[in-house]
């Protein structure tokens, strides 16, 4: 359930790539990626039953969405989704290592593709070549850069919320000073995810307090009781995903000022 920054599964270790499994829930699978400057993700392809996400740590992306392959450029903080029949593909377009964060809601199989492929078998899953139509337009695509989003504030947390759709609620939120999380709780249909982007937490998780440094991941499945705390006077910053959204969007609308 929790993964540190030199933890993980290893998918891929190469001179141009790695490519780490944190975490492989049936709502939700989460890598970290490091590609060198032009490595190429996949052929452009879609998904029909799941959304894929990206944000990225470092370096710069470019994604190509729709059915012309749109050329969407994005660097540190910024978040892209392809939800279902969106057309994408992606190449690492700056002159350092770019760095990443990639969400597939629900997993749909990816997480055994990528066992597979590293063992050297193929396995079907959720992923597809570009239909004859072109699938959805490119405006379906979400892309969101850092400050942007649905902006939320409660006290001293501002959260932006990057993408509210069926598969997910991906939120960044934005700590200044302690800051106590929620009562001790589960989700019945829900996966809750929390990534470490500065500062440090302090999780609940059932009855153990660990603390959570920059780069760890909490995926926390459904019926696991958690919480967290932000108890340093500075800032601290993590991501938020819910998987499915399950209503998760409106809680935080009602709790902000």
């Amino acid at each position: 359930m929790i993964t540190r920054v030199d933890e993980g599964e290893t998918i891929t270790a190469r001179e141009r790539r790695d490519v780490i499994l944190l975490a492989d829930h049936e709502e939700i699978s989460i890598t970290r990626s490091r590609y060198g400057p032009g490595e190429r993700g996949p052929d452009p392809h879609v998904h029909r039953e799941h959304t894929d996400s990206f944000y990225v740590l470092e370096g710069e992306l470019r994604f190509e969405v729709g059915p012309g392959l749109e050329p969407v450029q994005v660097g540190p903080g910024w978040f892209v989704a392809a939800p279902p029949n969106v057309v994408h593909t992606f190449v690492s377009d700056g002159d350092v290592d770019a760095r990443f964060l990639n969400f597939h809601t629900p997993d749909c199989g990816f997480a055994a593709s990528l066992r597979d492929r590293r063992d050297g078998n193929e396995v079907a899953w959720d992923s597809f070549d570009p239909p004859p139509d072109g699938g959805e337009p490119a405006s379906e695509a979400v892309v969101t850069g850092p400050g942007e989003g649905e902006r939320l504030v409660t006290g001293s947390r501002v959260v932006w919320l990057k993408a509210v759709l069926p598969h997910l609620c991906f939120a960044e939120w934005a700590l200044d000073g302690p800051f106590q999380g929620p009562p001790v709780h589960h989700h019945d249909r829900q996966v809750d995810s929390f990534y470490v982007l500065d500062g440090e937490l302090e999780l609940t998780v059932d009855d153990r307090v660990v603390t959570a440094q920059q780069g760890t991941l909490a995926a926390l499945p459904r019926g696991v009781r958690h919480t967290f705390t932000h108890a340093a006077a500075g800032a601290g910053r993590l991501l938020n995903v819910h998987a499915p959204e399950g209503g998760f969007a409106d809680v935080l609308r009602r709790m902000a000022d």
